[in-house]
């Protein structure tokens, strides 16, 4: 088979879809149609693709090449011109159509709503392969994996989860119920539970949600808790940090075994430009902090509920930032009386 050249023609059906782009260009399962076929096509040895597309497309025709082919793309001129050259006397093979791999089969389709008929197919197609490699798709009815993903054996996948490009996913880890992951990376044994994951790196043992959302830029250590309504953001975070509940770390460095206690956030956002919060080992951050950087909280030390943090911390240090109590006996019923009689 490596003594075929496949050219792919992309021209002609723009519209027969929603997009305005060709029907090769579509998702099916998040993925463009073409990445499928060439993926496909490479797997049975093809190493040499030539596609035929308008100037405007070639970018994201690029990006669907595999790796380890000999790939090029042009106009219907410049295959004129260049077919020989390239084909270097592999057969060539003319694909004239947009096709889907479902099985051993490419598959041909004619609009949008064909397409997503064969998605259903190759939906299935992917469940059975992650099932025969030992990972537990516990409803492949409420699942959809993107074919780009891994998942180790061993792991489950819950009902209602979304697996999107390049996810890379450990041996037994629990995903789901509810979770979407784009683009990361969980280490073995972790669990995300009903959360969000973009761009972000897990390592083994971390524990995500549920209803917690991870922004790009992120690399959680083992050990980890990002916990209820915890949002993070280009932040990195050392082995056994914690974060169980309502908490807003961005921008920051945080370092291991470090406590942030309900409601605390890093204010990295000044209007203007972002900063970075430093937060060393062994910290014990208290609820409804507030850490406006840049600031750095030296290993050791303990923030006070409720304290606003705008100077560095020393190392071992306590910080506290906030209004000595005032009672004032009475003042709630002179204020009923008040009101009452207002009225």
């Amino acid at each position: 088979m490596d003594k075929k050249c496949i050219a792919i023609f992309l021209t002609g059906d723009t519209a027969q879809t929603y997009n305005g782009k060709p029907l090769m260009l579509q998702d099916a399962l998040f993925c463009p149609v073409l990445e499928w076929c060439m993926r496909a096509w490479s797997e049975k040895g093809v190493k040499r693709f030539y596609v035929v597309c308008d100037p405007e497309y070639h970018e994201e025709v690029t990006a669907c090449f595999p790796r380890d082919a000999a790939c090029a793309v042009g106009t219907e001129d410049d295959w004129a011109r260049e077919s020989g050259e390239f084909a270097g006397g592999c057969w060539i093979e003319e694909v004239r159509e947009a096709v889907l791999p479902v099985g051993s089969m490419m598959l041909s389709f004619h609009s949008v709503p064909e397409l997503i008929r064969l998605q259903r197919a190759v939906r299935e197609d992917i469940s059975n392969y992650h099932q025969n490699t030992g990972v537990n798709v516990l409803d492949p009815d409420t699942t959809y994996i993107d074919p780009r993903v891994t998942i180790g054996a061993g792991t489950v996948i819950l009902p209602g989860t979304i697996l999107r490009g390049h996810t890379v996913i450990g041996f037994g880890c629990e995903i789901g119920p509810n979770a979407m992951l784009i683009d990361s990376a969980v280490g073995d044994g972790s669990v995300v539970n009903a959360s969000q994951v973009f761009e972000s790196i897990l390592e083994e043992n971390v524990h995500v949600g549920p209803y917690a959302h991870i922004r790009p830029g992120c690399r959680v250590a083992a050990g980890c808790k990002v916990g209820a309504y915890v949002e993070i953001k280009n932040a990195s975070f050392g082995r056994n940090t914690k974060m169980s509940h309502l908490t807003y770390v961005g921008d920051a460095d945080v370092g291991e075994n470090v406590n942030f206690g309900c409601g605390t956030i890093t204010s990295n956002y000044d209007g203007v430009r972002k900063h970075r919060t430093v937060i060393g080992d062994n910290v014990f951050v208290g609820c409804n902090t507030n850490l406006v950087p840049p600031v750095t909280v030296g290993s050791g030390a303990y923030i006070a509920a409720g304290t606003t943090v705008t100077a560095d911390v020393e190392p071992d240090a306590l910080a506290i930032g906030r209004v000595r109590q005032e009672t004032k006996a009475g003042w709630a019923r002179r204020r009923r009386a008040l009101y009452k009689k207002k009225k």
